[in-house]
């Protein structure tokens, strides 16, 4: 189902143990695919939807999600990619580091592999680059879910949260490194507020596993860059698919009324929102049953 030469004739991917990197103009991302896009059923071959998996950070990469969300496998092919700038993915340029070019690269990524109409998933600052992709380019999106995010990013309303949730020790490390990121306020950041991003708590080994850059996570979390900068409230009403908004009542950075904020301001989407009650900023750890159920309704509700 997927090409393997550009238009020059030229090949886009190169492949090392199964690794497979795609050329999108200026960076080769690194993509990871699971499950089978048709599926033999008596006399007919269907069509699985895709399910595209945009990670948080920036400076971590796709393994966050897995192998938790491989009991999707059976009702969508899943994409898994690493952002430009992060994990396995070619850095490029930083000056291209931008909620812009993440979101284009979303768009060229589904044109080089022939993707029409996908079901982008984005966490956190996944769910920025979603919302980045979904505003740029509408018409191309067949769902959208939009878990633990911001469209605007209130950062009085996150220290306040951390404040309540973590106490003073946490809201400063949060004030300082969010205000002002440097590779030690990252570390006390890391050490004081990361913690609170679970109830349950994370498996050591899944920052084990996973590829962190810090380049481009003090590039872009920012009040005063990037993320400070970043605004999707208007845009939102661009988009007409379909959308999944979720959210932890006790997320610490990304507090339940930014959820609110998203689900308001998609005012021509058919928008479904759903808050963890017993959750942070990780739902699909925190309460994997109802996450993954949720996230399994929505995906074969807007299959056609």
């Amino acid at each position: 189902m997927i090409g393997c030469a550009d238009a020059s004739g030229g090949d886009i991917f190169s492949k090392k143990k199964q690794q497979m990197r795609i050329d999108v103009g200026g960076a080769r991302l690194f993509v990871d695919i699971e499950g089978a896009g048709l599926v033999a059923e008596g006399a007919r071959m269907r069509e699985k939807p895709t399910l595209i998996l945009l990670h948080g950070g920036p400076g971590l990469d796709h393994t966050i999600y897995k192998p938790a969300f491989s009991r999707l496998a059976d009702v969508a092919q899943i994409i898994y990619v690493d952002h430009r700038g992060n994990g396995r993915s070619d850095d490029g340029d930083p000056a291209l580091w931008t909620l812009d070019q993440w979101g284009d690269d979303v768009d060229a990524l589904c044109r080089v592999l022939g993707i029409e109409k996908p079901i982008v998933y984005g966490a956190s600052f996944g769910g920025m680059v979603a919302q980045a992709y979904a505003t740029r380019h509408p018409d191309k999106v067949g769902g959208l879910i939009l878990a633990h995010t911001a469209a605007r990013v209130d950062f009085e309303e996150m220290f306040a949260t951390f404040l309540r949730l973590g106490g003073p020790g946490a809201e400063a490390a949060a004030r300082a490194y969010w205000t002002g990121p440097t590779p030690e306020r990252r570390l006390a950041y890391r050490d004081a507020c990361v913690p609170l991003y679970s109830l349950k708590g994370v498996d050591p080994d899944l920052w084990r596993r996973t590829i962190i850059k810090d380049p481009v996570a003090l590039h872009f979390n920012s009040a005063q860059r990037g993320l400070g900068q970043m605004d999707f409230r208007a845009a939102l009403a661009r988009v007409t698919c379909p959308v999944l908004v979720l959210s932890g009542r006790r997320d610490p950075v990304m507090p339940h009324a930014f959820a609110e904020i998203i689900a308001a301001s998609l005012t021509a989407a058919p928008v479904t929102s759903h808050v963890f009650e017993d959750a942070a900023h990780m739902p699909d750890i925190d309460a994997p049953d109802a996450f993954f159920a949720l996230l399994r309704t929505f995906i074969q509700g807007v299959t056609p």
